[in-house]
C-alpha cells in the first residue's frame, strides 16, 4: 500500500511527471507546447493553482505551484489525463503516455527552498545539456520576467478539442510569486540573478567533462519516439520535503510520520465501522471520495 500524502491548503510544491521508456513525447512543437499551454491555464483556473514557474522538456515537466485549497491531487489528474489524450492523438499513439510511478510533488518547506526549486526548473535545460540560457530552450519555459505581470492568453489547439465542445475557447495563466516575498519586482530580481549562477555553474560542469550544447536546431530534430542514450539511476531517493535546514527538514519529516500513523489509526478504525472517526489534517482521499471527517489545519 501506498503511504497516504498529506495535502495541506497553502503547501508550495515541486512537481515532476516523466514520459513513459523517457521517450521524446513532449518534444517541443507548435501543437505539443499549445496542448500542454492550454492545459496547464485550464487546470490551473480550475482548481485554482497559483503557478510561479514551469518547463516543459522533450521528455518530462517540472511545476513549481502552490495550492490554496489542497486540490493538488485533482489539478494533477486533470492535466496528466488530459496532456497525454491530446498529444497521443495528436502523435497517433494509443499506449500509456506517462512512466508509471513517475509523479512527485515535494513540498517546499522554506523560502530559500522555493528559490532553489524555481531555479532548478528554469536551469532544466542547461544542466541537461541543450541549450547555454533558459530562455533559449525552444519549448515551454516560464520567463521570470512574466512573474506579477500579465496573464498569458492560450487558445484552445485544433488538435483533440472539438470546437463545439465544453472546453473554453481561450485559457489564461498568470505567473505569481510565491507566497512569503514581498514584491513581484524584488522576487524576480532575486530569481534571474541566481538562475544566471546556476546556469554558469552548469555550462562549466558540462564544459569540464569536455561536452557542448545540443542546440535548439538539434532538439527539434528528435523524434518523437526517441529516447536518451544515458540510463536514469533507478530506485533513487523519492523525498516529500525540500529544505537545506536541517532542523526543519527533520521537523518536516517528523509531521510526515506522525500524519501517517494518525491517518493508519484512523483508517483502521473507519474499516471497522466507525464512520464518525475523525482523520487528520490533510488527508485527501478519505475526504474526497468517502465524505470522512478531517480535523481542522488549525485546531
Amino acid at each position: 500500500m501506498t503511504a497516504p500524502r498529506q495535502v495541506l491548503e497553502g503547501t508550495t510544491y515541486l512537481v515532476t511527471r516523466r514520459c513513459s521508456e523517457r521517450r521524446f513525447f513532449l518534444r517541443p512543437s507548435k501543437e505539443t507546447d499549445a496542448i500542454f499551454r492550454y492545459v496547464l491555464a485550464v487546470a490551473a483556473s480550475r482548481y485554482r493553482i497559483q503557478v510561479h514557474a514551469y518547463c516543459v522538456l522533450s521528455n518530462h515537466f517540472h511545476l513549481v505551484v502552490t495550492d490554496p485549497h489542497a486540490r493538488l491531487p485533482e489539478f494533477h489528474r486533470y492535466l496528466d489525463g488530459l496532456v497525454a489524450r491530446a498529444t497521443n492523438c495528436f502523435l497517433g499513439r494509443w499506449d500509456g503516455f506517462w512512466e508509471r510511478n513517475s509523479y512527485s510533488a515535494v513540498k517546499l518547506e522554506t523560502d530559500d527552498a522555493v528559490v532553489e526549486k524555481m531555479v532548478y526548473v528554469l536551469a532544466n535545460p542547461v544542466a541537461a545539456g541543450l541549450v547555454r540560457r533558459g530562455r533559449e530552450w525552444p519549448g515551454l519555459w516560464s520567463d521570470p520576467g512574466l512573474i506579477g505581470g500579465e496573464a498569458i492568453v492560450t487558445e484552445r489547439p485544433t488538435v483533440f478539442f472539438r470546437e463545439l465542445g465544453r472546453m473554453p475557447a481561450s485559457a489564461s495563466l498568470r505567473l505569481c510569486r510565491p507566497p512569503g516575498f514581498e514584491s513581484d519586482a524584488a522576487f524576480a530580481a532575486r530569481l534571474r540573478k541566481a538562475l544566471h549562477d546556476a546556469e554558469d555553474r552548469a555550462a562549466a560542469e558540462l564544459e569540464k567533462r569536455g561536452r557542448s550544447f545540443l542546440g535548439a536546431a538539434r532538439v527539434l530534430a528528435q523524434k518523437s519516439r526517441a529516447h536518451p542514450l544515458s540510463c536514469e539511476p533507478r530506485r533513487g531517493l523519492d523525498p516529500r520535503v525540500a529544505c537545506r535546514n536541517r532542523w526543519k527538514r527533520i521537523e518536516a519529516l517528523q509531521q510526515l510520520k506522525e500524519f501517517g500513523r494518525a491517518y493508519k489509526k484512523a483508517l483502521e478504525r473507519w474499516r471497522a465501522g466507525l464512520r464518525n472517526t475523525l482523520f487528520p489534517p490533510g488527508t485527501w482521499l478519505m475526504r474526497v471520495q468517502h465524505a470522512a471527517r478531517c480535523a481542522d489545519t488549525r485546531g
